[in-house]
């Protein structure tokens, strides 16, 4: 049989054996110290910011359809007092074949030729026609387009759409206006889903109607 002392003895190791586990289970879980306590230095450039991402600014199209004409937002070029259509006007002439022919639903255009106040009225009268008729010849040959679609005249300086006391007035009254004369105009009737709001289209009514040509 064990004496007491033996006993006590056990019982005192065990202890001291918890305690030490005891410490070494919370220095494990307490804080990291470092005894050099020195700066830490870091060499070389931070990495620069991300770059900004690029704005897109659409460019305005050349020709584009807007209700009852086709509006060009660029002059076509003609030789000096003359009829003939520069060849810089070629690609402009060009999308303006592509967008009467991705628009369908223009059936008849009518082609004003503009100019200034310089020069007589008769000059001018003449000069505006031929170039109206130029353009439409364009159209036809180059573009392949049906004739019948197109009238063209020229109306001199009768319609002007800026002041004539400055050039850049006259400039702007110098002109070629594309303007559509009959088109298919569609007309949908629509019902709506009061729950998943899903639109379906119930009639469909197309007809052409048709605009004031100018005399």
């Amino acid at each position: 049989m064990p004496s007491v002392r033996t006993f006590r003895a056990v019982t005192s190791t065990l202890l001291t054996s918890l305690t030490l586990a005891a410490g070494l289970q919370l220095a494990a879980c307490g804080p990291t110290v470092f005894e050099d306590a020195t700066t830490l230095t870091v060499v070389g450039d931070p990495p620069p910011p991300p770059p900004k991402p690029k704005v897109v600014i659409a460019k305005p199209k050349r020709v584009e359809v807007q209700d009852n004409r086709i509006v060009i937002n660029e002059k076509i070029q003609f030789d000096f007092n003359k009829a003939t259509i520069k060849p810089e006007s070629d690609s402009l002439m060009q999308e303006i074949i592509n967008v009467i022919k991705e628009n369908p639903h223009i059936k008849k255009l009518a082609i004003e030729g503009h100019t200034s106040s310089e020069g007589s009225d008769k000059y001018n009268l003449k000069l505006s026609d031929k170039r109206a008729k130029a353009v439409m010849d364009y159209l036809v040959k180059k573009g392949e387009l049906a004739k019948e679609m197109f009238t063209a005249k020229g109306f001199g300086e009768g319609k002007p759409i800026a002041e004539e006391s400055t050039e850049e007035g006259k400039e702007k009254n110098r002109r070629v206006e594309f303007n559509i004369t009959e088109q298919d105009v569609t007309r949908k009737k629509v019902s709506i889903d009061p729950e998943s709001g899903e639109k379906t289209v119930v009639e469909e009514k197309t007809k052409t109607v048709g605009a004031a040509v100018a005399k």
